[in-house]
C-alpha cells in the first residue's frame, strides 16, 4: 500500500471518528418557553403577529395550497404506509335494496343516499408534521421521552392535536424559476446559496416568525405518483439552518413529498433534516404543497391561514393551507 492510500485511510478513519463524537452530541432541543411547552417555534404565533398580517391582505385572489386526495395518489407505500384508499359504504342503489336505516322503499326511491369511507397514512397529501414525529435517542422536541410519553393510543404531548390554526407571513422561495428551470433536477440538494440567490431575484427578505415554502417544480407531476415520488429534489442541512437560524422561520414546508433530499447527509451531521427541524429546533414541517399557482403569478408574500386536523396523538395530520397576497409593509418612520 502506497503513503497516499494510507493517508486517505487515516483522514478517513479521523473523520468517522469526528463524525460519531458529533452524533453523540446531538440531542433534543430544550424549548425557551418552559419544560411544558408542546409547540416549539409556534410560539412565535400571537394576536399581534396575526393581525399584522392581516391587516395587510389585498383581497380578490385566494390561492388553495393544498393536493387533491385519490387512490393511486403519491404516498408512503413504499415504506409500508398504508395507500391512501376511499370506498363507498352506502349508494342510492344499494340503500334501496338493503333498506339499512329502516325507513321503507318509498323513502328510499326518493331520497338517493350516499356515504364513503377513507382510510391512509397520516403523511398523504397535503399535511404538517408534529413535533413528534422525528426525534433522537427516544425523545422529542423538549426533552419528552417516548417512554413515558408514547402509548398504544399514541402520543400524550405534542401530537397533532395541538397544532393550532397557522395564521402568519408566508414567503414562497422559488428556486426552480430562479435556476430557470421547470424543475429541479432529481435528487437536487437545495443550498444555503440556492435560498439566498432566490430570494434575492425576488426581493424578498425572510422576517422571523415566517412559513417558508420552497419550490422544487417537483408539483407539476403530482398526478403521476411514480414520477412524483422518484428520486425527488429537496433540502440539504445548511439551507434549513439557514431558515431557522438565520431567516428566523417558524415553520417550513415544500412541494415535494419529502421535504429534505436523499439519502440524509448522515456522514456529516447523523441526522436528518426532519430530526434537525422537529427535534432540534421545535419547527413543524408541511410537505405536498402546491406552490405552483403562486409561483405562476409570482406571489412571493402572502398571509398563509392552515388548520390541520385535530388527530390526537398523531404525528402528523391532513392540512388545507391557502394563500391570501398582500400590500407592502408600511415602512417604519
Amino acid at each position: 500500500m502506497n503513503p497516499p492510500c494510507i493517508r486517505h485511510l487515516v483522514l478517513a478513519a479521523l473523520l468517522a471518528v469526528a463524525a460519531t463524537a458529533d452524533a453523540a452530541e446531538r440531542a433534543v432541543g430544550i424549548s425557551p418557553w418552559g419544560p411544558e411547552d408542546e409547540l416549539g417555534r409556534l410560539n412565535l404565533m400571537t394576536d399581534d403577529s396575526r393581525r399584522a398580517v392581516l391587516s395587510r391582505v389585498a383581497g380578490g385572489a385566494v390561492y388553495d395550497l393544498s393536493v387533491d386526495y385519490f387512490i393511486g395518489m403519491p404516498s408512503w407505500q413504499a415504506a409500508g404506509d398504508p395507500h391512501y384508499r376511499m370506498w363507498m359504504t352506502h349508494t342510492p342503489h344499494g340503500t334501496r335494496v338493503d333498506d339499512p336505516l329502516g325507513v321503507g322503499a318509498r323513502m328510499n326511491e326518493h331520497v338517493a343516499y350516499s356515504g364513503a369511507a377513507v382510510s391512509m397514512y397520516t403523511h398523504t397529501g397535503t399535511h404538517i408534521d408534529a413535533l413528534v414525529h422525528f426525534g433522537l435517542d427516544g425523545r422529542v422536541y423538549n426533552g419528552f421521552s417516548a417512554h413515558e410519553h408514547l402509548g398504544d393510543r399514541g402520543w400524550r404531548v405534542a401530537g397533532a392535536e395541538t397544532i393550532p390554526p397557522i395564521v402568519a407571513r408566508g414567503v414562497l422561495i422559488d428556486v426552480a424559476r430562479a435556476k430557470n428551470v421547470d424543475m429541479l433536477p432529481d435528487n437536487y440538494r437545495i443550498t444555503r446559496e440556492d435560498l439566498l440567490d432566490a430570494l434575492a431575484r425576488q426581493s424578498v427578505a425572510l422576517e422571523e416568525g415566517d412559513v417558508v415554502l420552497i419550490r422544487t417544480g417537483r408539483m407539476q407531476v403530482f398526478e403521476n405518483a411514480a414520477a412524483y415520488m422518484t428520486n425527488p429534489p429537496g433540502l440539504g442541512l445548511a439551507a434549513a439552518r439557514f431558515l431557522v437560524e438565520e431567516g428566523g422561520a417558524m415553520v417550513v414546508g415544500a412541494d415535494n413529498l419529502s421535504f429534505e433530499a436523499f439519502p440524509s447527509e448522515l456522514d456529516t451531521d447523523y441526522v436528518p433534516v426532519h430530526t434537525y427541524l422537529l427535534a432540534e429546533q421545535g419547527v413543524p414541517i408541511i410537505e405536498l404543497v402546491d406552490l405552483e399557482a403562486l409561483a405562476r403569478d409570482r406571489v412571493y408574500e402572502f398571509a398563509f391561514v392552515g388548520g390541520s386536523l385535530k388527530l390526537r396523538g398523531a404525528d402528523a395530520a391532513p392540512m388545507r393551507p391557502i394563500a391570501l397576497p398582500i400590500v407592502s409593509a408600511p415602512e417604519e418612520e
